[in-house]
């Protein structure tokens, strides 16, 4: 499942100099802060990180929408990158546990990752394809696995926005403990996901990537 070239002019094209240094000082701040805290800090906290004005900012990123998806676009295609790898792997449970765990450690140790992740944004169409073709990525996966006899047949694509809600709760502190706690819970779901350990279960939610989290109103 690569990733579609974008055919959108680079949104750093035509701008000067000084505009470009602005423009990544803003993202830079906005990474930061979205790492610290999540996705509903203030532009104007950003605006004040990144040492420009508010009116600039918003030059450059006329929603917070736009702020949060340029800023966590890198994320979204390391992602994919991940996805395509998993399913590039000739072992199918080896590439599911690798996704899994690739993406949970990201989620762990930066508090906006997941929002940016599960949130809908609704003027960056590049994002939302992406998101589309890691849910088509993500069934695929997982119909790999459990064909191969290795993951537990009831298991549902939707159950992987369940392990991402679960996997959220560790963070919040250091990055190293929630890093850690990351590891081990990660760990355990994994184990629990093995076909020689199912048990019947209730059936699955019908939770999608993009209706878990709205992005927040408001500057």
């Amino acid at each position: 499942m690569p990733a579609q070239p974008s055919r959108k002019r680079p949104a750093t094209a035509g701008l000067r100099a000084d505009a470009r240094h602005n423009r990544e000082r803003i993202l830079e701040a906005a990474r930061e802060a979205y790492a610290a805290h999540g996705i509903d800090v203030p532009v104007t906290t950003i605006a004040r990180r990144a040492g420009v004005g508010v009116a600039t900012l918003y030059r450059r990123f006329p929603t917070r929408a736009a702020l949060v998806t340029e800023a966590f676009s890198e994320q979204l295609a390391v992602c994919v990158a991940a996805l395509d790898a998993a399913l590039r792997d000739p072992d199918p449970w080896h590439g599911f546990r690798s996704l899994i765990e690739k993406v949970c450690a990201m989620q762990a140790t930066d508090r906006g990752f997941t929002a940016a992740f599960l949130s809908r944004f609704p003027d960056a169409v590049d994002i939302d394809g992406q998101r589309v073709r890691a849910e088509e990525g993500i069934a695929r996966l997982v119909r790999r696995a459990q064909e191969s006899g290795q993951l537990r047949a009831d298991f549902d694509p939707s159950d992987v926005t369940l392990l991402l809600l679960a996997n959220n709760g560790v963070a919040g502190d250091s990055p190293e403990v929630s890093a850690a706690a990351s590891r081990r819970l990660t760990g355990y779901l994994l184990q629990s996901l093995r076909a020689e350990h199912a048990a019947p279960l209730p059936p699955p939610a019908p939770l999608e990537l993009n209706r878990i989290h709205r992005l927040p109103p408001g500057p």
